[in-house]
């Protein structure tokens, strides 16, 4: 899963990506409204996690750029306060959760899951494909009902390409969305090639079908249909 955090307080945006990482997210902090719209022109992101009070102006603000990108992106609002002006003015714009300060970790985190579970797998836990099923929740991956041994990106990767199904996904588009800001320190996509063609391999062996058909010179397309 791959999550923005847009928080001014350096203390809580710190813990926040520590805690998430702990998880094996691809989470990144922005303090400043500017610094997170650039972000949202150059990334995709499954969830943001949005503070209100921000030093450049209003949270509430960068509700319209998400949705001006129709996409999934889940926005959940952070408020410092209990106002219901502000709950109510995020939930009309299109946000989908909201949490009031001081919050749990945890609590941050189940929300966060069960906003991926409504706007990405239809409310489920289970995401399948054909004889692929892939447990979000315990991310325990089984093919043919037989428990695949995943590495993290491969896990990353699998559920990216399933999640987009019938869809091509550039490579840039993949880099983005499992390495994030670390993607520049590869100087090709020949690391997107490798794990692809490793999680391909673990699929076969459990007697699985080979359902990432490469687009040349784009990406790739996770289908039936090549």
């Amino acid at each position: 899963m791959k999550i923005l955090i847009i928080e001014d307080d350096q203390e809580l945006l710190r813990s926040m990506l520590k805690y998430f990482d702990s998880f094996g997210y691809n989470s990144e902090g922005s303090k400043t409204l500017r610094s997170a719209k650039e972000k949202l022109d150059h990334h995709s992101y499954d969830c943001v996690v949005l503070d209100l009070n921000l030093p450049d102006g209003n949270g509430l603000s960068i509700i319209n750029k998400i949705k001006e990108l129709k996409n999934k992106t889940g926005i959940l609002i952070l408020s410092a306060n209990n106002s219901l002006d502000d709950k109510l003015d995020g939930l009309e714009l299109g946000a989908d959760d909201y949490l009031t300060k001081p919050f749990h970790l945890a609590e941050l985190n189940a929300r966060i899951k069960s906003i991926l579970r409504r706007n990405k797998f239809d409310g489920d836990d289970l995401l399948t494909f054909n004889e692929i099923d892939i447990d979000t929740s315990s991310k325990d991956v089984r093919v043919n009902k037989n428990l695949l041994k995943l590495t993290k990106k491969e896990y990353e990767l699998l559920l990216f390409l399933v999640s987009n199904k019938n869809r091509v996904v550039t490579k840039q588009s993949i880099s983005d969305h499992i390495w994030g800001d670390y993607v520049d320190i590869y100087d090709s996509y020949d690391f997107i090639y490798s794990h692809l063609k490793n999680l391909r391999k673990k699929i076969i062996e459990k007697g699985g079908k080979d359902y990432i058909n490469t687009v040349y010179g784009i990406g790739y397309k996770f289908s039936n249909n090549e």
